[in-house]
């Protein structure tokens, strides 16, 4: 899989009633391809994957697709229960996307086999796979190398941050595989853990800046690192401070730069008032220290 510089995850628009706004969503991805991201994710994490209809999630990845032309990779959330993930799959296939970044299955824990079989079915649909460890999801090395090899599945996101565990994972599949399998840093504002996962090897990721602040994300990935400790690190630390704020603060963000995407749905909050100035505050700070104030 031919992934490259930052990976893009759009949020999901919502309107004054609350649903899809397919129109904004084309101009929030527009926005970002402006600042030439390796890849777009659309429905995924920071677009509220887990709050969206399968209709709505069909018709963002439609727009996502429209939208890009061609031009990067796209790629579609699916997850949750069996059925639902296959229906998301099948959307994405329909739609044209790239691949998949396969969520966790819902609630339900099973044996690895089990994992095993759910992304075997899945990975049938026909679009590349990408398997996405956060959560409940604690892979061992060997069971992402029988992962590995099941045909379409090209990649792990890792959203644990567990050093120890994704260096084994990495040297197992490069040993068993080889380097054709694709690793990426999926921590929320991974930035600030780039330097890390760098030393494993690991040198793509996914950037939730980006979304609302490209040229930031750029500046980083340009080799700006006086960005970890003037923006990142407080920016984790704000993040930091209330459950979802990893969504929430990013669709706050993009309003916030002038494009109204709507709030976040329940059980997400909005940020309060007072860590909307803080962001705000990082926002220009941000910009004005990358000269792009």
């Amino acid at each position: 899989m031919n992934l490259s510089g930052v990976l893009f995850f759009p949020v999901t628009p919502f309107d004054d009633r609350g649903e899809l706004a397919p129109g904004l969503l084309a101009e929030h991805i527009s926005r970002g391809l402006a600042h030439r991201p390796g890849g777009i994710f659309v429905a995924c994490g920071t677009g509220e994957f887990t709050s969206l209809s399968e209709a709505e999630h069909a018709t963002a990845v439609q727009v996502a697709v429209r939208t890009a032309g061609g031009s990067v990779p796209v790629f579609a959330g699916a997850g949750g229960p069996l059925g639902a993930a296959l229906n998301h799959a099948k959307a994405a296939k329909d739609a044209g996307a790239d691949g998949l970044l396969l969520l966790p299955p819902y609630l339900t824990q099973g044996t690895p086999s089990g994992l095993v079989s759910y992304v075997r079915r899945i990975a049938e649909v026909g679009l590349p796979v990408i398997l996405y460890q956060r959560g409940p999801l604690v892979l061992e090395p060997e069971t992402v190398v029988e992962l590995a090899r099941i045909p379409g599945v090209v990649g792990l996101k890792d959203g644990l941050g567990d050093i120890d565990r994704i260096q084994r994972i990495v040297l197992a599949v490069r040993e068993e595989i080889g380097d054709g399998f694709t690793f990426f840093n999926g921590l929320p504002t991974a930035e600030l853990t780039m330097p890390a996962y760098r030393g494993l090897g690991v040198s793509l990721y996914s950037s939730a800046v980006f979304a609302f602040a490209p040229e930031i994300a750029t500046a980083y990935l340009n080799g700006d690192d006086r960005l970890l400790g003037a923006f990142y690190a407080p920016l984790v630390r704000l993040r930091n401070r209330v459950p979802g704020y990893a969504v929430s603060l990013v669709k706050a963000g993009v309003r916030l730069r002038g494009l109204n995407v709507g709030t976040v749905r329940p059980p997400l909050v909005e940020p309060a008032p007072e860590h909307l100035e803080e962001l705000s505050g990082l926002i220009k700070s941000g910009l004005a220290l990358v000269g792009a104030a």
